[in-house]
């Protein structure tokens, strides 16, 4: 009996999005199912030419399904700030080894999710574009869903307006068709993927490893770590997508917090921010499980391994 857990992976590769997939891909507890993208830190075009090439970097071989350029309601806006005019730069990486799925991403997902023998998990790491898409054109598999474990959102303040992380910010409607979609949902905000910091301590022990995708990942994250620097006067960078995947992994990672959430859609200043209502002032029910706390230890055990699995093997 297969005891994994089935992930689809929806992404916007991005620096940190390429150590999500990699966990994905390399845990033994999780089967990644497939990928999918969305635009988000770069246009969809590079962000799936991103997926494919990290997926050859690291010997990947999954089903990709390009998915949404634009958000539900207006266009799309990059990142290249933080990821580069490639939304992955840094370093020189291989050519594409498989071609992209001809289903798109949403009816990729469903056919994956209804293919399963178990529940499957969606792990969103982008713009929420894709799965609201998929929720709303396929009611009918909602049952086959154990639970979506998103990366957005903050019980604090953004990051790319003064109260809106990026991934929210840039499909607001989207994040709230997901986040009041009555299914189980996980949210890991800015507040707990800032404290997955890829210190020198943490690159040192990548590349003690020793292999070519360590070196590889290694030179990505010095760029990664730079534009942090200049954008946002961080010393070290946040590797925030991979804390998703790795509370699907073990959600003992994480101090939680089940809470109500709302994403805020209309305020001038406001749009995109996400309304966490951690003391019960609101009266409203909760619906989200809040990633307050992170096990660091054992976050970046669970990432370097997944690096060690892969290396040894691409």
């Amino acid at each position: 009996m297969n005891t994994a857990i089935p992930v689809i992976l929806d992404c916007d590769p991005g620096h940190d999005d390429m150590l999500a997939i990699m966990l994905a891909a390399a845990n033994p507890d999780i089967e990644l199912l497939g990928i999918t993208t969305v635009s988000g830190n770069g246009s969809l075009d590079k962000v799936t030419y991103n997926a494919q090439r990290i997926c050859a970097l690291a010997g990947i071989n999954v089903p990709i399904g390009r998915g949404a350029n634009d958000p539900l309601a207006g266009k799309a806006s990059a990142a290249p700030t933080i990821h580069g005019a490639s939304a992955l730069d840094g370093a020189d990486l291989p050519e594409p080894t498989y071609d992209v799925s001809p289903l798109p991403a949403v009816e990729l997902i469903a056919k994956l999710v209804a293919g399963c023998d178990r529940r499957v998990t969606l792990v969103p790491t982008g713009p929420l574009t894709n799965i609201a898409m998929f929720l709303q054109a396929h009611p009918e598999l909602h049952s086959k869903i154990e639970r979506i474990s998103f990366m957005g959102g903050s019980t604090e303040r953004g990051n790319w307006t003064p109260y809106a992380e990026f991934n929210i910010w840039a499909d607001p409607e989207a994040a709230d068709i997901v986040i009041r979609s009555g299914l189980e949902v996980t949210m890991s905000g800015l507040n707990i993927t800032h404290q997955a910091l890829a210190t020198e301590e943490v690159l040192n022990r990548i590349l003690d490893l020793d292999t070519p995708l360590a070196r590889t990942i290694v030179d990505l994250l010095i760029f990664f770590k730079q534009t942090y620097q200049d954008v946002f006067n961080m010393s070290d960078p946040p590797l925030h997508d991979p804390v998703a995947v790795a509370l699907v992994i073990d959600p003992e990672i994480a101090r939680m917090k089940f809470a109500p959430v709302a994403v805020e859609l209309d305020g001038a200043l406001t749009r995109g921010a996400t309304l966490v209502d951690l003391y019960g002032t609101t009266g409203q029910e909760a619906n989200v499980h809040v990633a307050m706390e992170l096990d660091v230890d054992l976050f970046w055990n669970l990432v370097i391994g997944a690096i060690a699995r892969l290396g040894a093997h691409s």
